[in-house]
Formats: structure tokens, sequence, C-alpha cells
């Protein structure tokens, strides 16, 4: 996830060289989450399932090995391909907290999952946010 621009100041100077760091010695190239490996393209399914081609097996959303296989249907319906972007997350969502206990190393994937209520209240905040400016310059909205 990009760095905001307001939240730029929170983040330390070397936070470029603390993000590798994170990603590819402590988490070794891989998703600390799925295990889905950093710049390779990767097969999977909708509901998280990915082909690891370097083990050969299909693996589930938590990367663990798939004790049944999944069914042709679904793999010819919903498999599509993406490449694999490892970024560092804040654990807490505090860009000023970088201890390394705070920060994980997620594919976009895990990523957007676990970020998910925090982006959920970014854009009620941001819907309200103009709604007050709306108001407050140009009178209540209209409701279509």
């Amino acid at each position: 996830m990009p760095i905001r621009a307001q939240d730029r100041w929170f983040y330390p100077i070397d936070w470029p060289q603390l993000s590798i760091v994170i990603r590819f010695k402590r988490a070794g190239g891989r998703c600390e989450q799925c295990g889905r490996p950093h710049g390779r393209l990767v097969w999977c399914l909708d509901d998280g399932r990915w082909w690891d081609a370097e083990s050969t097996l299909w693996r589930d959303s938590r990367g663990r090995r798939l004790r049944h296989l999944p069914r042709s249907q679904d793999i010819f319906a919903t498999i599509r391909s993406t490449k694999v972007v490892l970024a560092t997350a804040h654990l807490d969502h505090d860009p000023s907290n970088n201890s390394t206990g705070n920060l994980k190393a997620l594919c976009q994937r895990c990523h957007l999952l676990y970020d998910r209520r925090e982006h959920r209240r970014r854009r009620w905040l941001t819907l309200h946010r103009r709604k007050a400016l709306g108001d407050l310059f140009l009178g209540p909205y209209l409701t279509r």
C-alpha cells in the first residue's frame, strides 16, 4: 500500500531499508500469512487457494497443503494468475510504530484482507468529512 502524503512524516528515514529487512531477510521473500513467493506469477482461485509451483502442490489461503485437490470445474471456472508483490504491513495500523513485532511481510491479497476494517473506517470518515464540507459551504446535500 503506498504511503499517503499526510502520513509520510510518521515513517523513519530508513523505511525502505527496514522494509527490505522485514520482507526479504526475516520472511525470506514469502508472505508471512500465506507463503506466496515475491515476484512470482501464481495461479490462484477466488477463495484463496493457490498453486505452489516450487513444491508442485495446491495450498490453501493460509499456505497449508490441501488435503483434497480442487475440482476441475472450480479450476477452469475461476483460475487466474497474479504477480505476487510483498509489502510491509503495520499490524496496529500506526505508521509511527516501527518495531519489528508490529511489522509483517504480506502479499497484496493478505494485506488487503488484513486492512479491510481499517479501509472501511477510513472510507466512512472520508465520506462524512466530504458531506460536512459540502453542508458547510454548499448547503445540505440533495438526496436522489
